[in-house]
């Protein structure tokens, strides 16, 4: 899915993915993986969101080309993730996330099923179809970032 995006391109990849994880990870394990990603973001210059429920995930990273092409192939060969498909891969001007090197929130089944505009996304299992679905799963993005800020 990746396209050839130029390096001297001064606008910001962001790339946003779902995946499915291969075994559910408690609280604990989920922020002390988020303490161990946030370092190596910085040194990368990226930034981002990583919403996790119930086993799934959709994380969106921003960054230079290089950074985000380098994190997601780690994430693509992670044996935690499993079924991992790209909901949307563009150039932007500006990041949306600028201030988290990876903001995290486990979001519980009831947030999610608060969102009407969500719904059916939530009812769709993580890979089915997300490219009709992208434009809930920015939105659910976006209500994070802003209550989370």
């Amino acid at each position: 899915m990746r396209r050839d995006l130029s390096s001297d391109d001064p606008r910001i990849l962001t790339l946003t993915y779902t995946s499915s994880a291969t075994t559910l990870m408690s609280v604990t394990q989920l922020v002390e993986l988020i303490e161990q990603i946030r370092p190596k973001n910085e040194r990368l210059g990226l930034t981002g969101l990583l919403l996790y429920s119930g086993g799934n995930v959709i994380q969106t990273l921003e960054g230079t080309s290089y950074a985000v092409d380098a994190v997601f192939d780690t994430i693509r060969a992670d044996a935690r993730h499993g079924d991992v498909r790209v909901v949307d891969r563009r150039l932007v001007d500006d990041r949306s996330f600028a201030s988290w090197s990876m903001g995290f929130r486990n979001v519980s089944a009831r947030e999610i099923a608060d969102l009407q505009d969500f719904n059916e996304f939530a009812r769709q299992s993580v890979g089915h179809d997300l490219v009709t679905h992208a434009a809930p799963a920015f939105e659910l993005l976006e209500t994070f970032r802003l209550n989370t800020a």
